[in-house]
């Protein structure tokens, strides 16, 4: 108490916000994780439309008699399974991960950003106006470029601000789930085709960059007090900069038990999330095939967003036994783009396995 009444702070205690911070730099960063996200979504729950094959009777395959479809299968079958646009939508941001900590931080925050919504916004068009599953999967590729870019910036970026920025950002990554999958299913539902169901999302890349320009203040870390009022475009984050080679690898080899059962864990959800649910069809139902695996999505994504969402209703009031797990504070950083890399690893994982998977029991008749 005389502490409180001294004006003294704790170590541990982070230094007062000034009025109107706090919610500026949370909401920004539940909008860039809602931006970030969103196209990565959209794309797997339209990936069984991407992969359909054309029929030759557009209502043909809605409703099929049970135990056959169209190809002699018991299961109703795309020729290729929905874990190749899995792949397309992961390996672009396999890519950037691995590189990303050993040069990604001598480019500055903002020219990212503004990559980030210009891939997403393409992705968007690009799989719109495509007449054909190669084009379409390079607009995937792009929603893989937007996402995975995003990803090391904004948590590499979260770790110059207050913790809660961390929290705010998996919050809006769990709505971009939630809502991506709600937007497209929803859209399609009402009548539109796949295709034009993209087009009004062409609207969301724009929100991220007003966000990040115009809501976000400048990180607390990255620039001295006289700087704090300048832009973002010219502030490179500092602190991985002067890490070596020698010492980024030990942080990494330090990391790998945390990143394995990261791997694991999303390997088994998106196997059975984009190499089995599409196998699971009711021909029965007044939904279609791709109207089912599309509200597999949806029920899927919420569970996410109320996972991610967690941290902002249950607080951990007792952390000093978590600052034995602390890298120094000069290598959280850098140790934030490198903890990205885990989940990544499983989800490209489980988009190779799912291939062979959907080839075995399509052919079984």
């Amino acid at each position: 108490m005389a502490a409180a009444a001294g004006g003294e702070r704790r170590p541990d205690e982070e230094p007062p916000e000034p009025p109107g911070a706090c919610w500026r730099d949370n909401a920004a960063f539940w909008i860039l994780g809602l931006c970030n996200n969103f196209a990565y979504v959209v794309m797997l729950s339209a990936a069984h439309d991407i992969l359909r094959r054309p029929p030759a009777a557009p209502q043909a395959a809605r409703h099929l008699p049970h135990g056959a479809d169209a190809n002699g299968s018991r299961y109703d079958c795309n020729p290729v399974s929905t874990g190749a646009v899995l792949l397309a939508d992961i390996l672009p941001t396999l890519l950037l991960k691995l590189a990303a900590p050993f040069g990604l931080h001598l480019v500055p925050y903002s020219p990212r950003v503004v990559v980030c919504a210009l891939c997403a916004w393409g992705s968007f068009a690009l799989v719109a106006l495509s007449a054909g599953v190669a084009v379409s999967l390079g607009g995937v590729a792009l929603a893989s470029v937007s996402s995975g870019l995003g990803e090391v910036t904004f948590l590499a970026l979260s770790s110059l601000y207050p913790r809660a920025a961390v929290a705010s950002w998996a919050s809006g990554t769990g709505a971009a789930g939630l809502g991506g999958a709600l937007a497209y299913g929803g859209l399609t539902q009402a009548g539109l085709s796949p295709p034009r169901a993209l087009l009004p999302l062409l609207a969301l890349p724009p929100a991220a960059l007003l966000s990040y320009f115009c809501l976000l203040r400048p990180p607390p870390a990255a620039a001295p007090p006289a700087e704090q009022e300048q832009p973002l475009l010219g502030t490179p984050p500092a602190p991985p900069a002067r890490l070596t080679l020698a010492r980024k690898w030990r942080i990494v080899k330090g990391l790998l038990k945390y990143l394995v059962p990261l791997a694991i864990v999303y390997f088994a959800e998106y196997f059975i999330n984009q190499g089995l649910l599409e196998l699971l069809y009711f021909p029965a139902s007044r939904l279609s095939h791709a109207e089912q695996y599309r509200w597999y999505q949806l029920l899927y994504q919420g569970g996410v967003f109320a996972a991610r969402s967690s941290l902002r209703c249950l607080r951990l009031r007792r952390l000093w036994p978590l600052a034995l797990l602390q890298v120094p504070p000069e290598e959280g950083e850098f140790a934030m783009t490198v903890a990205a890399l885990g989940d990544t690893v499983g989800i490209a994982l489980s988009g190779a396995a799912a291939l062979p998977v959907h080839g075995y029991f399509c052919r079984r008749s």
